[in-house]
This record gives C-alpha cells, sequence and structure tokens, in this order.
C-alpha cells in the first residue's frame, strides 16, 4: 500500500537516535552566546553556548542551558549575576577558545567587570547583564532563567551563527 505522507513524516512516528535528534535540532540556526560569571572566590568564568532565547519581555526573562557536566556548572549554579554576550561574526575565535577545555580564557581577552563583578567582554553585537532568577534541572541540562537588569546592543555588528554543527561568520551556505 503507498502512503499520501511524505517519508519525512513516516520517519517521525519511528524511533530515533540522539545523533538524528541533535542533526535535526542543528537545522535550526542560532546565534553564538559566551556565558560569563565570577565564582566566590573572584575566579573569571565563561563557556560558548548556542542555547540562548527571550522568555518575557516584561519583566525581561531569558533562557539559556549548560550541561550537566559542564565544568563551570558550580560557578553558575551559584552566582547570584551573570551576562550573555551575543557574538559577532568577528569573534569566531573567540567562541572557539570559551569552547576549549582546560585553557586561561580572560587571559588576552578584552573584558572589563560590571558593577557586580561579571566580566563583560567587547565587541559583543549585544550584552543581557542578568540576575540569575531561577534553575530547572531538565535531562542532561540545567536551565537558567535570567531577569535582564540591563543590555546594549550594535545592531551594526553581523552576529556569529550557529548551525548544523558549525559555526558561520558570513551567513550560511549549502
Amino acid at each position: 500500500m503507498n502512503s499520501a505522507l511524505p517519508t519525512s513524516v513516516l520517519r517521525s512516528a519511528l524511533p530515533f537516535s540522539q545523533r538524528e535528534f541533535r542533526d535535526a535540532l542543528g537545522q535550526f540556526a542560532t546565534g553564538v552566546t559566551i556565558i560569563t560569571a565570577r565564582s566566590a572566590e573572584g575566579h573569571a568564568v565563561g563557556t560558548t553556548v548556542s542555547s540562548f532565547n527571550a522568555v518575557s519581555l516584561a519583566p525581561a526573562l531569558v533562557l539559556w542551558s549548560l550541561g550537566q557536566h559542564a565544568n563551570s556548572l558550580p560557578v553558575f549554579r551559584h552566582s547570584t549575576h551573570y551576562a550573555i554576550h551575543v557574538l559577532s561574526a568577528a569573534q569566531k575565535p573567540l567562541a572557539e577558545l570559551f569552547a576549549r577545555k582546560g585553557v586561561d580564557r580572560f587571559l588576552h581577552t578584552a573584558h572589563h567587570d560590571s558593577e557586580h563583578g561579571v566580566p563583560l567582554l567587547e565587541g559583543c553585537t549585544a550584552v543581557f547583564e542578568c540576575r540569575n532568577l531561577r534553575q530547572h534541572e531538565e535531562g542532561d541540562h540545567l536551565l537558567f532563567i535570567g531577569e535582564v537588569d540591563r543590555c546594549e546592543h550594535h545592531a551594526d555588528r553581523t552576529p556569529l551563527l550557529y548551525h548544523a554543527g558549525h559555526m558561520h561568520s558570513h551567513g550560511i551556505q549549502k
């Protein structure tokens, strides 16, 4: 019997692997962000994240997530404030640096501290300074809801994009 439904619809009803799920999610292009905070001992931490989006305009709330096994998770979990930096296309090397393990991410990175002591990176497309409002454990990630205290943006800067497992500084090419 020949089905009237396309193969892609029929396929979605079948079980799928983690790789298939990840590849399907990868078809949604996102911006690339670096989230920064400061530990209770005063150490600057930061990590590259592509899971970021708006939750509410009033009040101004944003959401991002971090894997339960990330080395920086304890700092973000206990920090009162953090900053979300939407990277510009020119900042691809910075995104790669903050995605690496075992390196001093702030040693040669231009930044200054916010009034709450959070490292703020320079040259970004947008920056959101947030109060760590709520956290929710879901699956293998911890979801962070941040209340935005301050934000800035630079519309003249092209954003860095993440699509299909790769960062793109000049749009997405097929």
